[in-house]
């Protein structure tokens, strides 16, 4: 069942994105599908702690990027718009180079209050972080 309620396109996201956060760390939006939004970062210089891992906090923001850029497709954007409220992230493994992959699906899509479960894998799909936001929806 598609969850979406405004129209959504890999290409109407990546121009929302340009000047922001997920655009500066490298964030691409990869998939679409029913029910899931996917996006790629890449493990380099933006992304790593001095150690040479990457940044617990880039996890975040992938997560948060694409929970939240989800979620404001689930709502009429013309009368309503989603904000994070919380965010809760499990560092699983480490990820050096290359690109980690994340997936947002809906756990709860309410009139009030939505969450989202993201998860990042690396190319060779290993679970990098479990990651669950919680956005609040808001009125125009």
């Amino acid at each position: 069942m598609e969850i979406w309620k405004t129209p959504i396109t890999l290409d109407v996201i990546t121009a929302r994105a340009h000047n922001t956060l997920s655009e500066h760390l490298g964030i691409e939006f990869t998939q679409v599908g029913e029910d899931f939004l996917e996006a790629k970062m890449p493990v380099d210089h933006r992304t790593r702690q001095p150690i040479g891992i990457m940044h617990g906090g880039a996890s975040c923001v992938l997560a948060e990027t694409l929970g939240s850029v989800a979620g404001n497709y689930c709502v009429d954007l013309a009368k309503e718009y989603c904000v994070g409220l919380d965010i809760n992230t499990n560092h699983l493994r480490q990820a050096t180079e290359g690109f980690v992959i994340g997936c947002a699906r809906p756990m709860h899509l309410g009139r009030k209050t939505q969450v989202w479960g993201i998860e990042i894998r690396n190319e060779q799909d290993q679970l990098i972080s479990v990651n669950r936001l919680t956005l609040m929806v808001l009125a125009r």
